[in-house]
């Protein structure tokens, strides 16, 4: 499960147009779009443009659901992910590829790369919903960052995508006392 929440966070934050780090982000098209996915799911060469484009649409997707969880619409985001479940026909089989050990897998053999990462992203964000970890999906809360990110702290307290930004936001803090003082 650890695996497809890490996916669904790097597809979203790195295939939804929004702020990053401060900063305006758009989100990569076309051939650089390919290239994203190519580096945030260790794809091979044979990714293809319409696949990249499937993926895309399933961050969007997957973008509702952090958001609806973050703002405690724990409906909506159900209702989000059970249509995307039913549109990419999610359901488990273990699968092995020649050498390697079984893996759970959450798509039929015969569908499309872009099918599968979006059955998967979705079933482990269903499962981290439906369970233990349902209060920890969120946006990051510095200004002008609305990356998303997955809270496996001990005391479930994170608040930032990024170091980065829990940075920024401590540096502005300590500037603002500073000039008050």
């Amino acid at each position: 499960m650890s695996a497809l929440l890490d996916a669904s966070v790097a597809l979203v934050n790195a295939l939804t147009d929004g702020e990053a780090r401060g900063r305006e982000y758009a989100a990569p098209e076309g051939v650089e779009r390919v290239g994203a996915v190519r580096v945030v799911l260790n794809a091979g060469p044979d990714l293809d443009a319409p696949a990249a484009d499937r993926l895309a649409a399933t961050a969007g997707e997957l973008r509702t659901v952090f958001e609806a969880v973050a703002a405690d619409r724990l409906d909506d985001a159900a209702r989000a992910l059970n249509a995307l479940l039913r549109d990419t026909g999610a359901r488990p089989q273990l699968d092995r590829a020649p050498g390697e050990p079984w893996q759970v897998h959450f798509h039929g053999a015969d569908d499309s790369y872009a099918v599968g990462w979006s059955a998967g992203c979705a079933t482990g964000l269903a499962m981290a919903v439906g369970g233990d970890y349902a209060g920890r999906l969120g946006v990051c809360a510095a200004p002008r960052c609305d990356r998303v990110y997955v809270d496996t702290s001990r005391n479930a307290g994170r608040q930032f995508c990024s170091t980065a930004c829990q940075n920024r936001v401590k540096a502005a803090a300590f500037r603002a006392r500073r000039t008050d003082g």
